[in-house]
């Protein structure tokens, strides 16, 4: 049975790629074709364009994951597969142009989860071993993991071809999950101590800049720091009459006028949809 590492471009999936060796190492990045989001270096817009053999605008996460999975790749001396099938805009589209939010979260799914798989049909004997980064105290997210499991085996919908101009599907077994970090008692500070002296660069934070899991505080110092990438979730909004975020727009967050002057470190990865682990 193969083995694969999944990855997100944060400090967690990054520590298990570098400590449990894998045959493949998969990255499934978020990409917008929003020329206001272009990533500045257009040398490693190439190099990226090249890896996921389509053009290379910008992602909607921020930019320095860009540098993080190219650090990452040469850190563990292994190749890294780059998937990037749709942009975030092209899977508005298929969903009749309703936002995802908390409710519906097919953003990840669609981004994320469905390209790593249909990649790992089309380029491995499935089923596979998946190595998932949930820590130590994340056992009940693990749990519920393998409860979609039967006989230790996870199924999965594929596109196995097409018929008549039609896609064909079909539920196969997919994958084994396993979580190291679990299995040998991994916290996230061990995870922090272990990259404090190692060459490669990571974002403040992970997940797309405007992700519905995050709280207005947040959002609204993002839309600051962030401010193209956060105009592009506005711009989603105002153009589809559908909100991210019940109750409230982007828009109306953005203008919140804060009290105080916020900082990275007054937030917390309880702030994320868990996309960038």
């Amino acid at each position: 049975m193969k083995t694969v590492n999944s990855l997100s471009g944060g400090k967690t999936s990054s520590y298990i790629a570098a400590n449990y060796p894998a045959d493949y190492n998969v990255f499934a990045l978020v990409r917008t074709n929003d020329k206001n989001c272009l990533f500045p270096d257009a040398k490693i817009r190439q190099i990226v364009s090249d890896k996921i053999g389509t053009e290379f605008i910008g992602t909607l996460e921020m930019d320095e994951i860009i540098y993080t999975i190219l650090d990452l790749e040469q850190f563990i001396g292994k190749e890294i597969t780059w998937l990037s099938n749709n942009t975030f805009e092209d899977v508005i589209l298929k969903h009749s142009a309703y936002l995802p939010n908390i409710m519906t979260r097919y953003c990840t799914t669609d981004l994320k989860v469905k390209p790593i798989a249909q990649w790992c049909y089309e380029n491995t004997d499935l089923p596979i071993e998946m190595r998932i980064g949930f820590r130590a105290n994340e056992i009940s997210r693990a749990n519920k993991m393998i409860e979609r499991q039967i006989n230790g085996i996870e199924n999965f919908k594929f596109k196995i071809g097409e018929k008549n101009g039609r896609n064909k599907w079909q539920e196969l077994p997919y994958r084994m999950v396993r979580f190291p970090l679990i299995e040998d008692v991994i916290f996230k500070d061990t995870i922090e101590n272990f990259w404090k002296d190692k060459p490669v660069r990571f974002a403040q934070r992970n997940n797309c800049v405007g992700c519905f899991h995050r709280n207005e505080l947040l959002l609204n110092y993002l839309s600051v720091h962030q401010e193209n990438k956060f105009n592009w979730f506005i711009d989603q909004e105002q153009k589809n009459g559908n909100t991210f975020k019940k109750g409230i727009t982007y828009e109306k967050i953005k203008k919140h006028k804060l009290q105080l002057e916020l900082f990275e470190d007054d937030f917390n990865e309880c702030d994320s949809g868990y996309c960038g682990l």
